[in-house]
C-alpha cells in the first residue's frame, strides 16, 4: 500500500500539521446537515469565510459562465430578510397567527453566517442548458460545505416557499434570468444530533450491462 499523501493547500500556515488523505476523506464523509437553529458562534472568521467561498470556484463550469453567485446577509440586514419571510407567509396564508409569523421571522436570525445561493439560467449562452448551470451551482455549494467541514464548522441548506416570493426577489435584486436555489447557513454546532444513515452503494450505483 502506498504511503498516505500529505495534503497542504497553497495558503496553509506552515505551522499547521499536515492532513493525510485518509483524514481528509474521513472529514468529508462526516459532513451532515445541522439545522440553522443548532448553529451558533463562533462563526467562520473573514479569512475562513473567504476560503469557503473561494472553494466554489473549483466547481465544474462548462463555458466558464460562473452561473452562480452568493449574497451574504450580514446581521445588520437580517431584519429586512425577516420581514420578507413574514410577509411571504402572510401572502400564502392570510390566517397565519402572530406566533406563526414570528417563527417565520426567526429563521432570518438563527445561523451566524447566512447567504443566498443564486443560479443564472440565461441568456448569455444558449448552448449550455440550464441543467448544467444548476449542476455547476450544486458543485460550487458542495465545495463550500466540504471546506467548511474541514475548517471545523457545521452547515445546512434550507429552502422554503419564501424563495419564490416577490419580496425575496426584490430584496436580493434578482433579474428575470436568475433563480434563488437555497440559503446556506454556517456556524458552530451547538447541539449534536446524529445525521441520517448514509444510503448503501447498491441504492444508487449500477453497472451498464451488455446489449440484450
Amino acid at each position: 500500500m502506498p504511503p498516505a499523501m500529505d495534503i497542504r493547500s497553497s495558503t496553509a500556515d506552515p505551522a499547521d500539521p499536515p492532513v493525510t488523505a485518509r483524514q481528509l476523506a474521513r472529514l468529508l464523509h462526516a459532513r451532515h446537515t445541522v439545522l440553522p437553529k443548532r448553529l451558533g458562534a463562533p462563526a467562520p472568521e473573514r479569512s475562513e469565510l473567504d476560503q469557503i467561498l473561494a472553494a466554489a470556484a473549483a466547481a465544474p463550469d462548462h463555458g466558464l459562465l460562473v452561473p452562480w453567485r452568493f449574497v451574504i446577509v450580514p446581521p445588520r440586514q437580517r431584519e429586512r430578510l425577516a420581514a420578507v419571510f413574514a410577509e411571504s407567509l402572510r401572502e400564502r396564508d392570510a390566517a397565519a397567527t402572530p406566533d406563526e409569523r414570528g417563527r417565520a421571522r426567526e429563521k432570518a436570525f438563527q445561523a451566524p453566517v447566512l447567504m443566498l445561493a443564486i443560479v443564472r439560467l440565461g441568456p448569455d449562452d444558449g448552448d449550455i442548458p440550464g441543467s448544467e448551470r444548476i449542476l455547476s451551482a450544486g458543485c460550487a455549494i458542495q465545495n463550500m460545505l466540504l471546506t467548511a467541514t474541514v475548517l471545523g464548522y457545521a452547515s445546512a441548506l434550507t429552502s422554503g416557499k419564501s424563495l419564490q416570493s416577490v419580496g425575496l426577489r426584490h430584496l436580493f435584486s434578482l433579474d428575470e434570468h436568475e433563480e434563488p436555489l437555497c440559503f446556506i447557513s454556517l456556524g458552530t454546532m451547538l447541539a449534536y444530533k446524529a445525521g441520517p444513515e448514509r444510503p448503501a452503494l447498491e441504492r444508487y450505483v449500477s453497472e451498464l450491462g451488455p446489449a440484450p
